[in-house]
Order: C-alpha cells, then structure tokens, then sequence
C-alpha cells in the first residue's frame, strides 16, 4: 500500500513541477511568474518528498524529507517577495491587463521605502 501511495504522491508531484514550470513560461510578468514559481513547485517539492518518505519508510529518510520541505517553505516566500521587491525597485513593468498598481506613486524608490514612513518605530534603522 505505501508502494502505490508514494507513487501517487510522485506522480503528483512531478504533474505540479511540469504545472509550475509551463507556468512561469506563459505568464505574462516577472510577478505572476513568481507566483507560479513558488507556490506551485513549492507544492510539488513537498508532494516528491512525501512519496521518497513513504517509499524508504525509514525515520532517518522521513527527517529529512521533512528538512527539506520545512526549508522549502520556510525560504521560498522569503525569495519570492525579495525578488518581487527588486523587480518592482528596478521599475520592471506589470502586464498590460494588470489595473491597480497600490505602490505608484508611495514608493520611494531612492530610500527604498514607502513614502512617509520614516523607519522603526524604535528608532534603530
């Protein structure tokens, strides 16, 4: 039984990885792509891990198989929002059919910052 749920699990994981990267082909900017990017692949990581835990069915392989998806998880939102931030900082466009742009106009691109912030409320910046 764990033989065809691992398989399923790979399986899957494979279809979301395949998923993820014709999306990052088709979408039409730098910010959907990352969407795709981390959310589907992050999945589909997960997915491979659980079929290689349930396939080895040893504790030692399941720990690590866990390692990764919490370090997964952990830097793959983290990575997202730093390259989105560059992106949006080096004036990449959005798509054409994209209609609120929240940030233009309250970014302040030299400080890095949204304008009228003036930093940590603790006084260390």
């Amino acid at each position: 039984m764990n033989d065809w749920l691992a398989t399923i699990a790979v399986v899957l994981g494979v279809l979301l990885g395949f998923l993820s990267s014709i999306g990052v082909m088709r979408m039409p900017d730098v910010y959907m792509r990352l969407h795709v990017a981390s959310k589907a692949s992050s999945l589909g990581i997960a997915l491979l891990m659980l079929g290689v835990a349930l396939l080895f069915g040893e504790l030692s392989v399941t720990i690590r198989a866990l390692l990764v998806v919490v370090f997964l998880f952990l830097t793959a939102p983290v990575t997202a929002h730093v390259i989105g931030r560059a992106a949006y900082i080096t004036g990449t466009p959005l798509a054409p059919g994209t209609k609120p742009d929240e940030l233009a106009g309250a970014y302040d691109a030299e400080t890095g910052r949204l304008a009228g912030v003036q930093g940590r409320p603790d006084g260390a910046d």
